[in-house]
């Protein structure tokens, strides 16, 4: 492993690995890392590049690599804006934002890739490129869902927005309104401020949510799911650094679905720790980066096996939430998929950043070289 304090270090730490015939992986917070040092793997550790510049004038900031979410959240708020972020503020911001990024702000401000206004990124030949809208387009639009395939960033800057009210938290319901809850979130239509979802527990029925304003707008958006009384209720007006509070299910599966088949997710449930259901749209579906399905409208997070709901899925997954890399290629659509392959092939040839979410897999890169 090499820790790099610099862009100049992480140039130094890819030509290393390419004159010892190794391939190039990143270590910023920890999440989402799979590989160890091995005699076939460099590991990069940009954990100390931390840096976080915000403009408030243009509601933009300049991340480190190694920079957390919170770390983001807590340098914007002073000027009343904040980034699309996730719902665990340890999470690296560079990491989930090449990955897609979903959170909160998405169905109002979309993705936390499409939020992306440029990368500066050490490519495969030692290179030291920036990338944005009219720069290295083709780059631009392959970093933001697929970053780590095409080079190790060293800067990001990104969009952030204005936040003055969140109204959010958790409520729990008797478990014996699950159906129902479902079958509301199913149907009815939400505002793109509200990300909501509904999370079957093993003694409860959660509501999880966020709502981008006021507290009596927010209770309009929300009336459809709180028709009954719930057992516990912390919605409240919060600063969005509150949002990491509320929290997520650890995604052992996830998939997207066209509907939501309230059956097979009972029946999940029975033996899951959890499954969270949530509406996607919104903003999301209006994106142009390579970052998952958007035309999807659910997603699903099953805490436990996939069960009866592996005939209701698309098939489809988000970087992010993806725990196998064997089904890396699934993020995509067959038309991003095919785009993103040409420009690894025109970017990294020899696939150095092939390790975890690889585009190209080794054998497939040995076959071309055969």
């Amino acid at each position: 492993m090499i820790a790099a304090h610099t862009p100049a270090d992480v140039r130094a730490a890819v030509l290393t690995a390419r004159a010892r015939g190794q391939r190039v992986a990143v270590r910023a917070t920890g999440h989402g890392t799979f590989a160890e040092p091995t005699a076939d793997t460099l590991v990069i550790d940009t954990s100390s590049m931390r840096s976080v510049l915000v403009d408030p004038a243009r509601r933009t900031a300049r991340v480190g690599p190694g920079a957390t979410a919170a770390d983001v959240v807590a340098a914007a708020a002073p000027f009343g804006l904040a980034p699309v972020t996730g719902t665990d503020g340890t999470v690296g911001l560079t990491g989930f934002t090449l990955g897609g990024g979903h959170g909160f702000l998405a169905r109002r401000h979309g993705l936390a890739a499409d939020n992306l206004l440029r990368a500066d990124v050490v490519g495969a030949d030692g290179e030291l490129i920036t990338a944005r809208a009219d720069r290295r387009s083709g780059l631009f639009w392959a970093l933001r869902g697929a970053g780590g395939n095409f080079g190790v960033a060293t800067s990001l800057e990104i969009r952030l927005h204005p936040v003055r009210e969140l109204f959010g938290g958790v409520a729990r319901f008797d478990r014996g309104l699950a159906p129902h809850l479902l079958q509301r979130l199913a149907e009815y239509v939400q505002p793109d401020a509200l990300n909501v979802s509904v999370v079957t527990e093993r003694d409860a029925v959660a509501v999880r949510g966020v709502f981008v304003g006021g507290a009596d707008d927010a209770w309009r958006a929300l009336a459809p799911l709180f028709l009954d009384e719930p057992l516990t209720d912390d919605f409240r007006t919060m600063p969005y650094a509150d949002t990491f509070t509320i929290g997520g299910t650890a995604p052992r599966r996830f998939e997207l679905l066209r509907d939501v088949p309230v059956d097979a997710v009972l029946a999940v449930a029975e033996h899951a720790n959890a499954v969270e259901v949530k509406r996607w749209g919104g903003a999301i579906a209006r994106g142009s980066s390579p970052a998952g399905h958007r035309g999807v409208p659910f997603s699903v997070t099953v805490d436990g096996d996939l069960g009866a709901l592996d005939g209701h899925v698309t098939g489809g997954t988000f970087l992010n939430f993806c725990k196998d890399p064997a089904r890396t290629h699934d993020a995509y659509t067959p038309a991003d998929r095919d785009r993103l392959l040409e420009l690894k092939h025109a970017y990294d040839p020899e696939n150095v950043f092939g390790v975890g979410h690889a585009l190209l897999a080794a054998e497939a890169v040995r076959g071309l070289a055969a």
